[in-house]
Parts: C-alpha cells; structure tokens; sequence
C-alpha cells in the first residue's frame, strides 16, 4: 500500500462538474493498493498520517500531526501510485491491485481513518479533477512495505 501525502490549505474533487468532497486545512491523501496488502497495512499507515508531524508549531517547526491542529483529510483513490516505467515510455499497472479489489480495502480504510478525523473522499473510478493548495509544498511518500 502507498500513500501519496500532501500538507494543503484548501482543496477539493469535483467528477462531472460537481464538488463531491471538499476540506480546508488538512492533508490529501492518494491512495493505491497492490495484490499483497491486507488490513494489517491499512492499519500501519493510518496510525502513519494521523500521527505524521509535517505541520507548524509555534516556532515554525514541523512538529505537529493532523491530529494536534485539527485538520481533516481528502482521501482520493490512485492506482498509478504503482506505475512501473521502467521499459519503454508507457506505464504498466501491473502492480496495481484490480479494481473490484483495490475498492473494498479503499473503502474499509477510509471508514477506519473516519474513526479519527474527519475524511472527505472522491469517488472510486471516476474521472476526478483534484485541487490543491499545496502548504510549503509539503509531499510525502509513504509506504505500509
């Protein structure tokens, strides 16, 4: 499982011209899957994000979580987090997980994170546009492996 984490300002995801989720201060969230993860995995990296320190304290320092500025999350699917280009200019898939798969882990780690903070999701296979004011720019990569 890879997590695409970005600190923003503001952002939102619109699918056929309409806002389907939408938060202020918080991190967005990709998300992507391949064919060995399990709930052992979303479990790891949902304590990752919610206790990541990539916010501001009162010195200017990266030393605060999610949790501790109240923030909330965008959670949007993303199985190109596992493109492989290595032959050639076009990206296999090959290690993404299948979608009718790739979903109910997508879905069960967003209920689970949605225990603790509040989370704004797109919609699963849909053409998104995502928009984000990025904060520093602040982009992490995280891995459950």
């Amino acid at each position: 499982m890879k997590i695409l984490v970005q600190r923003s300002l503001n952002s939102s995801v619109e699918v056929d011209s309409k806002i389907v989720g939408k938060i202020d201060k918080g991190l967005v969230l990709f998300v992507g899957f391949t064919n060995s993860d399990s709930s052992s995995d979303i479990d790891y990296l949902i304590k990752k994000v919610l206790n990541l320190r990539i916010f501001d304290d009162d010195d200017g320092v990266m030393n605060k979580s999610i949790k501790d500025v109240g923030g909330s999350i965008l959670s949007i699917s993303q199985f190109t987090l596992y493109a492989d280009s290595k032959k050639g200019n076009r990206p296999s898939y090959i290690n993404a997980l299948n979608g009718d798969e790739a979903i109910k882990l997508y879905d069960e780690f967003n209920k689970k994170l949605s225990e603790f903070i509040n989370v704004e999701t797109g919609i699963f296979g849909a053409d998104m546009k995502v928009n984000i004011t990025n904060d520093g720019p602040v982009t992490i990569m995280l891995e459950s492996r």
